[in-house]
């Protein structure tokens, strides 16, 4: 699947919105501020934990970002384990039957093909709050947002130009954590380490994370990017990833860019597998910060370019189409 990348553009930016995607490591899964495993990691040279490597959370597609209805009042923590099962065995169905519907829409297996999601780790995403709910907007977040419309060809125009369509079908940038949120295929990620310093590269957009080690301070507000602005430290064996400095395009969920930050946790826990967490805390926009949670799995191979403005004939397609709408009216 990872050489259709282009293929699938409006189903990947379908995803990105809705998906925001074994059970065996749910009691294993890391949470906020404590070690989550008594594995002991090797060490670089220089004498840091050596995370070094190509990973992969490609079986988490399409896990719901929020906790569904059917565990209403219920906490990860409470499932039984024949819940966990039908979780389990139900993935690959429910996936297939949130995929666009018409014409466009190709065999369900060129889609899933290499997904095993009954390997899912855990029902949904959200692991703090307990009810795994996203937490309320704050009143200055709902009068901000009013009127403000998500742009993606998935969810219809207009399309007037490229400004109209979603970062990833532009080929900008998935920012973070979207980076780490798994799409349909290319959910691979390789870490690098240097002295002072952690590479993080995605192979969806084929962006790349310097994150410095040595303590430095973020840099002024006036500087902003779509991944943002990162710094790194340890916390016994878990990086810590501090993520500022955001553009307004690019802040999750339409956060406040000014006053939002991304706090994550990468924490080994066995040889081929490392636990990964995102607490998302920005005062103007939710009324408290909440996390995320999944695994990231060692993957034997490498990353692939992802050459996204090559070959995108979709959003070209699409403005072509809007505009030969135009012409009929």
């Amino acid at each position: 699947m990872r050489n259709t990348r282009n293929l699938a553009i409006a189903f990947v930016a379908a995803s990105v919105l809705v998906g925001m995607a074994g059970f065996t490591g749910m009691a294993q899964v890391a949470q906020p501020g404590r070690a989550a495993s008594a594995y002991t990691p090797p060490r670089t040279p220089w004498g840091d934990p050596d995370l070094q490597g190509v990973y992969t959370n490609s079986n988490e597609y399409a896990t719901p970002l929020e906790r569904p209805k059917e565990f209403a009042g219920r906490r990860l923590e409470d499932l039984t384990a024949e819940e966990v099962a039908r979780v389990r065995q139900q993935a690959t169905r429910q996936a297939i039957a949130g995929l666009a519907n018409g014409e466009v829409r190709g065999p369900d297996e060129w889609w899933l093909q290499n997904l095993d999601l009954a390997k899912r780790n855990h029902p949904w995403l959200i692991v703090d709050p307990p009810d795994g709910q996203i937490p309320a907007l704050t009143p200055e977040a709902k009068a901000r947002l009013q009127g403000v419309r998500t742009r993606s060809s998935f969810v219809g125009g207009p399309f007037n130009g490229p400004e109209d369509l979603g970062m990833l079908e532009r080929c900008i940038s998935r920012s973070v954590p979207g980076s780490m949120i798994p799409v349909m295929y290319g959910n691979n990620y390789q870490i690098l380490q240097a002295p002072g310093y952690i590479v993080i590269t995605y192979e969806i957009v084929h962006e790349a994370r310097v994150i410095p080690l040595d303590g430095r301070q973020h840099v002024g507000s006036g500087v902003r990017a779509h991944m943002g602005d990162p710094r790194g430290r340890w916390d016994g064996t878990s990086l810590v990833v501090e993520t500022t400095n955001f553009t307004s395009a690019s802040a999750y969920r339409n956060a406040n860019a000014e006053t939002f930050r991304v706090i994550e946790r990468f924490t080994p826990v066995a040889p081929d597998r490392i636990e990964w967490t995102a607490t998302l805390d920005d005062p103007k926009a939710w009324t408290r910060p909440w996390t995320i949670a999944m695994p990231m799995t060692a993957d034997p191979n490498a990353i692939l370019p992802f050459e996204c403005h090559e070959h995108n004939y979709g959003l070209r397609n699409i403005l072509s189409a809007a505009r030969a709408e135009d012409r009929k009216q």
